[in-house]
């Protein structure tokens, strides 16, 4: 397999889970400004809409959304239990957080990160965001991670969005400062996701460590 990532975005979801499943897979960097790989390859003839993560698969078939890929890679290794068996309520649990973490917290950072473009949509799209943040701390109150006690797919594509919130490279030169200081619970999920090795490994070898 061919995992097509750029270093701290979205696609360091399906990175972490790569890692926790100790499946192979060849990353392939790709350069947000040009849009082209380490090899010099346009990475349009990959992904025509431009954006990672991509999987290619060992047949050549590619799959180009992250929660699909997610659950794809989490069902190579049902042992494993990153994702719910398909048929159980808490599949769809799971599918209702990748949806929520999709459309409320991705989309919702997107105005934070590109904010010459955002304008003055910016003065509530934060605000948004924030209360977006604040439920999720109120649904960690009594449990480990996204699904309850156990690490799923789940927490690694929320990992991967709120370090848009906590990296200094990004708050410097953006508005995405979401940051955890009164939302405790949120605060210790990230602190525990975070000192996993999967995650650490992953980190390392995006130069985010």
């Amino acid at each position: 397999m061919k995992l097509y990532y750029i270093p701290g975005s979205c696609s360091l979801s399906p990175h972490i889970v790569l890692n926790e499943l100790g499946l192979d897979a060849t990353l392939i960097r790709v350069d947000y400004r040009n849009h082209r790989t380490e090899a010099g390859e346009d990475y349009y003839t990959i992904n025509p809409l431009g954006y990672v993560p991509a999987l290619e698969l060992d047949d050549g078939t590619r799959l180009r959304e992250g929660p699909a890929i997610l659950q794809y890679l989490g069902d190579l290794k049902p042992e494993r239990a990153l994702v719910p068996l398909p048929g159980t309520l808490d599949r769809y649990r799971l599918q209702e957080w990748l949806n929520f973490l999709s459309s409320e917290i991705h989309k919702g950072f997107v105005p934070l990160l590109y904010t010459t473009q955002a304008g003055r949509y910016l003065e509530t799209a934060k605000p948004k965001l924030e209360k977006r943040f604040a439920w999720i701390d109120q649904q960690m109150a009594q449990r480990a991670y996204l699904l309850g006690e156990a690490f799923s797919v789940a927490d690694a594509y929320l990992f991967a969005l709120t370090g848009w919130g906590q990296a200094a490279w990004l708050t410097s030169h953006y508005q995405a400062d979401i940051h955890f200081d009164a939302l405790p619970h949120l605060r210790a999920w990230y602190e525990r996701v975070r000192a996993r090795p999967a995650v650490q490994d992953a980190l390392r070898t995006e130069g985010l460590a």
